[in-house]
């Protein structure tokens, strides 16, 4: 079983995705031959349909997944049965799952301001500074190197994000303040030149994608707050909150690096003044018809 999942890396790797996002990928093809050599005793290439159904069946059972990550194990099981198998893949025998779209939580303005401005660590708060105030991924602030803050031009360069192409951010004057006072609380010789955020014990290397979850967790336990706020979280309240004060769809589309609009409309749903600024038309007829009937 090892050589397929092996193979399946490689493939995968062909693609030109990350190191992290191909471990991610394996981990439910290893999911499915460790299923295989425990439950069925069989080889990849002699399993029916009807197993791999069973597979999808059971994995859902025992690990509780979600339709939407379950769609994501299907389209993992097809890639590797087209290019480690090299057999066909029939989208009618293992159909993919509907799953119910939700709206995420987004904090008030005075909440995203109160939740920021009250981070104690300062390393952290420079971080989420920046999550909020240019609308970045985690894996982008993680990925910041210290050229990239280009305070001349009041702009931040982002070198192929998720879809693989590089943008311009905007650079607020308060987050170039708080990157300041970050970089300046570091002795002289040891101030950030390469990677903006690092690795506490290895300099050299770029902050882990754990460290900055843990700690916003932590702040919310502080301020006594549901725990609802993740790293993306300030990425939709920044497009949220740029809708709130005026900022056309457009805009915040190319601010936010999105490939389709249709990706940006969530946040007329997420506003305050979004939909619910709209007026219902019985209530216009009712104010220009009542009493006339």
């Amino acid at each position: 079983m090892d050589n397929y999942l092996n193979s399946y890396r490689e493939m995968i790797s062909l693609r030109g995705l990350t190191h992290h996002t191909v471990t991610s990928y394996s981990t439910y093809i290893s999911a499915y031959l460790d299923y295989l050599s425990v439950f069925l005793c069989k080889d990849p290439q002699d399993v029916s349909w009807q197993e791999l159904r069973d597979f999808i069946r059971w994995l859902q059972k025992v690990r509780s997944l979600s339709d939407r990550t379950m769609n994501a194990v299907i389209s993992q099981l097809r890639f590797f049965t087209i290019y480690v198998l090299h057999k066909t893949w029939d989208d009618s025998q293992l159909p993919r799952r509907r799953f119910d779209e939700y709206l995420p939580y987004v904090p008030s303005q005075k909440d995203t301001w109160t939740f920021i401005s009250t981070i104690p660590d300062l390393k952290v708060k420079a971080f989420v500074t920046l999550l909020y105030s240019a609308g970045l991924r985690s894996c982008e602030v993680r990925n910041l190197k210290c050229p990239d803050i280009e305070h001349s031009n009041k702009r931040i360069f982002i070198r192929q994000a998720k879809n693989r192409s590089s943008r311009y951010a905007i650079l607020s004057d308060t987050a170039w303040d708080t990157i300041l006072e970050y970089w300046y609380s570091f002795p002289a010789g040891a101030r950030p030149r390469d990677w903006l955020f690092t690795q506490q014990r290895d300099k050299t290397r770029p902050l882990n994608h754990e460290h900055i979850p843990h700690h916003i967790a932590l702040h919310e336990k502080r301020l006594g707050w549901e725990h609802r706020i993740s790293c993306h979280t300030f990425r939709h309240a920044f497009g949220t909150h740029l809708y709130e004060n005026g900022t056309d769809l457009l805009t915040i589309k190319a601010l936010l690096g999105h490939k389709s609009i249709t990706s940006t409309t969530i946040y007329v749903h997420l506003a305050s003044n979004g939909t619910t600024c709209a007026v219902s038309p019985l209530d216009r007829l009712a104010g220009e018809y009542r009493g006339r009937v």
